[in-house]
């Protein structure tokens, strides 16, 4: 008797463990992981850092509550400030943790400025959680249905479209919250001067610019935070996925004014920034400094990137090519799932990003061999499948 609930829609496998770049499932068939947990396994599998990480912090204290302090937490606060350069840091459990304080830490801070500006404006296509805020700011009407009445307060704008969130802006809106690149939403990657111009907007009507790096931020677009490459600075980010390596930890990070807002009793999290979570995160920050994990993901992702396009040349139905870093997406003119399935098949994990793209999220780890495996089966599937 199945007792869990039937709220995944799981493939037909199970996996059982993991090294590096591969797993392997029950029947003892392994894979190529170009999935990584959804952006989550930024070192691979068992990393052996990040392994005796949390053995030894296990053997020490798994979790302590907030009511007291947490080294490792301030540790951990301070190296994400330093990187980012933003100013004040608070952790919880997951992206939709970390977007929820965010909306919660965006109206705060207006309502101390006296100000009745309440409204957050996301893009359609986008992808910001599961809890009731979080899926109300998402702009995708099928994670909705059902789960009525909807909290108030949320505005959508089309994606990279300046004009269109100009319009949107008015005397109540709060902030503006984005994802440098659209993950669950398609692989969708802006033209290159939109941050720039939705900053400079944000800051000509005194809007908050929140920026959800839940899936592109801890280095999968090839920087640190997506947002560098737009040569700008949020007011608020979000991070979560790739953060913990694998442990669950979400993070918010703001500019002090903002965060300010935020003052005791406010918000909180039983979980939030314990112990082992901290000592996971900061361990993954070590190893990405220490095996020069950034620079890897630009030349892999450059060979994975000039990969997809020879296939592309090749093959008519493939219609684009599309993403930055290791977060890649083929798009195709038809159904993915015949694709995703010979895949798997063949022995190659990936996963889609709506009906009609592949996405590809190896871990930070991957290396050329790796990525020349991944080509050859996509190759051998797209034949399949014809």
């Amino acid at each position: 008797m199945d007792c869990l609930m039937q709220n995944y829609a799981r493939y037909p496998l199970t996996l059982v463990r993991g090294q590096g770049s591969f797993v392997e499932d029950d029947q003892g068939k392994r894979y190529l992981d170009f999935v990584s947990g959804i952006a989550v396994n930024a070192l691979g599998h068992a990393h052996p850092a990040l392994t005796k990480a949390i053995t030894e912090q296990a053997q020490e204290m798994l979790h302590c509550s907030n009511l007291y302090h947490i080294p490792l937490q301030q540790e951990l606060a301070q190296v994400l400030c330093q990187k980012s350069v933003l100013d004040a840091a608070f952790f919880c459990n997951s992206g939709a943790e970390a977007n929820e304080a965010a909306f919660k830490l965006a109206r705060k801070y207006h309502a101390d400025q006296g100000s009745e500006r309440r409204t957050i404006i996301s893009a359609v296509d986008s992808f910001h959680g599961r809890t009731l805020a979080t899926l109300t700011a998402t702009g995708q009407e099928k994670v909705k249905y059902g789960f009525d009445p909807l909290p108030a307060g949320f505005d959508y704008v089309p994606y990279d479209d300046v004009e269109a969130l100009e319009k949107a802006i008015n005397a109540d809106t709060a902030a503006v919250v984005l994802e440098p690149i659209q993950g669950e939403g398609g692989v969708h990657t802006p033209s290159e001067n939109y941050l720039l111009e939705v900053r400079k907007l944000c800051d000509a009507h005194g809007v908050l610019l929140i920026l959800d790096e839940v899936q592109t931020g801890i280095g999968r677009t090839g920087t640190m935070f997506a947002f560098e490459q737009a040569g700008i600075r949020p007011d608020v980010l979000t991070l979560a996925k790739g953060l913990g390596g694998g442990v669950p930890i979400g993070a918010m990070l703001a500019v002090q004014k903002v965060a300010a807002s935020f003052s005791a009793g406010t918000h909180g999290s039983t979980f939030g920034g314990n112990p082992l979570s901290c000592k996971a995160a900061l361990t993954v920050l070590s190893v990405m400094e220490s095996e020069n994990l950034l620079d890897n993901v630009l030349a892999q992702s450059a060979f994975l990137l000039e990969g997809l396009k020879a296939l592309q040349l090749k093959y008519s139905c493939i219609q684009k090519v599309k993403g930055k870093g290791l977060l890649l997406g083929l798009s195709l003119d038809g159904n993915v799932g015949p694709l995703l399935e010979a895949c798997r098949t063949k022995g190659l994990l990936i996963v889609p990003a709506g009906p009609s793209v592949a996405r590809f999220l190896p871990p930070l780890t991957v290396n050329r061999q790796e990525v020349e495996q991944a080509l050859g089966i996509l190759e051998e599937s797209l034949v399949s499948v014809g």
